[in-house]
Parts: C-alpha cells; structure tokens; sequence
C-alpha cells in the first residue's frame, strides 16, 4: 500500500523503542525515513485530512481519553509472512485492538489496512521486506534487548503531505 498526499493514521507513538529499533527501521520501514517515528498503529488510513475538522478532533480525542494512559512491554518478535513484516508485539493487546475497534466503529468507512486484513494484531513494524539473511540477523538483535516496556500517554494523529508524514493533533490518553 503506497502512502496518498492526504492520507491520515493514528498512531500510538513509543520513543522507549527508538534505541531498539531506529537502525534497522531506517534501513527497511518504508515510513520511517518519511518521519513516522516508532509507533503502533492505531488505524491506518484513517479520514482523508481535508474531512478532519473540530468535530472529528473532538471525537477522536474522546474516544483516545477513554483508554488511559497504557503501559505496554515488548517481550518477542513476529512476523507476517504474507506482508513479509518483521514486528514487536506489544502486551497487552486488548486495549489497543479496544481502540482500534472504537475508531472503526465510529467511522466504520475507514477499516485498519484499508479492509487487508480480517484480524487487528498490534504491532510496531520494525522491517518490511527485508532479505532472509537480514530478518534472521534482526530478530536475534532485538530477541537480546528484550523486553523493553514503554509507557505511552498520548495517540497521535498524523497525515501526509506528499514527502513526509507530520503530527496534526496529539490525542492524550487519559480522561
């Protein structure tokens, strides 16, 4: 999936990663060079930006408040052999896949991936595309810096202007 001038995403973003990830999503995360920082995604796409007004800031705010603050560690990789994405999962899950499910409820024509995929995994990408050798080399990095625990106070609504992707709004976390 290619990124359109006027995308939208809501991403939760996860700085603790950086030191563990930033080398490698460099080299082999699409978006990272475009100024995505670490992150979960939340829903993606979400609303083209030219329909993000007061009133849909004002919700997504709420529904983001309703979660709290989250307190997420990372113990393992994954990986998604049909997108070949090397991934950490983060733990818990379930208030992620919650928001996500809040999101596309109230905007149920924007679905996670565009509709790809029948199941929400959370996820923070770390390499996509990436030779054997490589996800082999990866994965043993990031299995011996393990766990890593984050705690992330606020989503981030983010959009695209053709060269980079750039925050629109941060939506805390907490009510």
């Amino acid at each position: 999936m290619g990124f359109e001038v006027g995308q939208t995403g809501v991403i939760l973003p996860v700085p603790e990663a950086e030191p563990l990830v930033s080398v490698w999503r460099r080299r082999y995360d699409r978006s990272a060079p475009l100024g995505v920082p670490a992150h979960i995604t939340v829903l993606y796409p979400f609303l083209p930006v030219e329909q993000v007004d007061d009133g849909v800031l004002a919700e997504l705010g709420g529904l983001c408040r309703r979660v709290g603050h989250l307190e997420l560690t990372f113990r393992r990789t994954g990986w998604f052999a049909e997108s070949e994405v090397l991934w950490l999962a983060p733990e818990p899950a379930g208030p992620v896949v919650a928001l996500t499910e809040a999101v596309t409820a109230r905007w149920p024509e924007v679905q996670p991936y565009g509709g790809a995929f029948d199941e929400v995994t959370p996820h923070l990408t770390v390499a996509e595309a990436a030779p054997d050798g490589e996800v082999t080399r990866m994965r043993a990095d990031l299995d011996a810096r393990l766990p890593l625990t984050a705690r992330v106070g606020a989503a981030w609504l983010v959009a695209f202007d053709g060269v980079r992707w750039a925050p629109v709004r941060a939506l805390s976390l907490s009510g």
